[in-house]
């Protein structure tokens, strides 16, 4: 199992060069094909040209500013997976919100990078629950990046979130690539029965796989997800691996509170799976 087509989240943002630069790696890593996708914020359903001259000729000029700032973040990343020596990528240019646009093209890939969301760098071409959405929607395992911190390296040190869950046994093999080249991968549960032995089940799995794991047992009262980030830091980990949880409630996304926690608070990148 390798990744053959990641998936990049490509705009104008100033945190833009720093997934591009991951995606990248992964894909000289994995021998990968990888697309840089800009999406316009205007909704694939809108008649364009012409078509959209006769209905409202106002509506031109804002829509072609939208597509000349979708187009200049795609000549970044051309340039900066040029400067890497990438030998397979393309760009695409989206005519749709970010959310469904990037979860349409995710379709066709077999990871996708995103950023997370940042406060002060807001702009209406991605709403606020963007990665959210993404998460839950995809159906694909999203590398998430934080949108503060430069990350060198990605996936020498890994911990591996685990409950015994579907959505941590999808997190865990969708990330088997990466975990095999992994230097140390540590397995971690939180709050579980002390006369079993948790997580034993899935590391006989990925020792199966070439992957050797180290078993981590902690206790915690507080919010599981500001336990893993501490964890995590207290490790010098490089890379979280975890499952989401979430639905939808009358359009509104609802999380669990470890994955809205991780999502707002991470402080390295982190592959969530649902």
């Amino acid at each position: 199992m390798s990744y053959k087509t990641i998936l990049v989240h490509v705009d104008e943002s100033s945190h833009a060069s720093e997934r591009i630069k991951i995606a990248a790696a992964i894909a000289m890593t994995e021998n990968a094909h990888l697309i840089g996708t800009a999406v316009t914020g205007a909704s694939r359903y809108l008649p364009r040209g012409s078509v959209l001259a006769d209905v409202d000729p106002r509506l031109s000029a804002p829509l072609d500013f939208l597509q000349d700032r979708a187009i200049r973040g795609l000549e970044e990343f051309e340039s900066a997976v040029q400067m890497l020596g990438l030998p397979s990528f393309e760009k695409r240019l989206v005519d749709d919100e970010a959310g469904g646009g990037i979860c349409l093209q995710a379709r066709y890939a077999d990871l996708v990078v995103i950023g997370q969301n940042d406060p002060q760098e807001a702009t209406p071409l991605v709403m606020p629950d963007f990665p959210q959405y993404v998460v839950l929607h995809c159906r694909r395992p999203v590398l998430l990046v934080p949108h503060d911190g430069r990350f060198d390296t990605i996936g020498k040190r890994v911990l591996v979130a685990w409950d015994a869950s579907m959505e941590a046994t999808r997190a865990v093999g969708d990330a088997i690539p990466l975990l095999r080249r992994a230097h140390t991968v540590e397995v971690a549960t939180f709050n579980s029965d002390a006369n079993r032995q948790p997580g034993a089940e899935i590391a006989q799995y990925l020792k199966r796989h070439g992957i050797q794991t180290e078993l981590l047992q902690r206790r915690t009262d507080g919010n599981v997800g500001a336990a893993l980030l501490a964890l995590a830091a207290e490790l010098g980990c490089d890379l979280l691996i975890m499952g989401g949880y979430g639905h939808l409630r009358f359009r509104e996304i609802v999380l669990g509170n470890a994955t809205q926690t991780v999502l707002a608070s991470m402080t390295i990148p982190v592959m969530m799976s649902f």
